[in-house]
């Protein structure tokens, strides 16, 4: 069962503006990556579903979190049906994220008032993503729908729309301010986050030190 409700998963990703997108097969490196990205500020997380036994690799995740770190919303990403959708939410899944719209996943999601953020490309996707009730909407992959002036031109019509791109968002100062001038609700930031040494292994503090100054420059922008 979700620890916190979809409301709280929104709010604190407002309140951050980043959000970390990670998966590992091995769940140690999960462990020390999720705790990095605490450390470094980060309340929310998405790990992906994109291995195969992900699903081990998140619920032994989650716990690690509630036992840990108090305060960080885990949720999921990457899925598409409804089935995968449950298996998640009954490992504890705070909040799902997709690359589409699935009207029963945002069922699914709604009965346990669990926050649904499916990936759109247009206003109209956004707009019956709203309607299904999705508190958030990712656009999915950010960049190429269409980047910060996509956002800005969508809050026109529809200032309402609450929108967390994926995909071309990187943690230096000149891609955040494109995209936060554009009102968007939070970022959501995969690869360009991990810093790794020469040997390939990740580099933990580095991590903590990249993620903490995104975090100040996003904090920065908005005051």
């Amino acid at each position: 069962m979700a620890k916190y409700t979809r409301i709280e998963a929104v709010q604190m990703m407002k309140e951050t503006g980043i959000v970390p997108v990670f998966y590992h097969k091995d769940i140690q490196v999960c462990k020390q990556i999720v705790k990095a990205c605490y450390e470094a500020g980060a309340r929310v997380f998405e790990f992906t579903n994109r291995g195969d036994f992900a699903h081990e690799v998140f619920g032994e995740l989650n716990k690690y979190v509630s036992q840990n770190l108090e305060g960080m919303i885990l949720g999921i990403g990457s899925v598409i049906d409804p089935g995968t959708t449950s298996l998640y939410l009954q490992l504890g899944a705070n909040f799902i994220v997709s690359p589409l719209i699935n009207a029963e996943m945002a069922k699914t999601c709604n009965r346990r008032k669990v926050g649904w953020m499916p990936g759109c490309g247009t206003v109209s996707e956004i707009n019956y993503a709203e309607e299904l009730g999705a508190e958030v909407v990712k656009i999915f992959p950010g960049m190429q729908v269409g980047g910060p002036p996509f956002v800005k031109a969508v809050k026109g019509p529809q200032p309402w729309s609450s929108i967390m791109p994926t995909g071309g968002v990187s943690p230096t100062r000149e891609n955040l301010q494109t995209w936060f001038e554009a009102e968007v609700h939070c970022v959501g930031i995969g690869s360009k986050l991990f810093i790794k040494k020469e040997n390939g292994a990740y580099d933990y503090e580095a991590i903590t030190q990249n993620l903490k100054e995104a975090l100040a420059v996003v904090k920065e922008l908005r005051s």
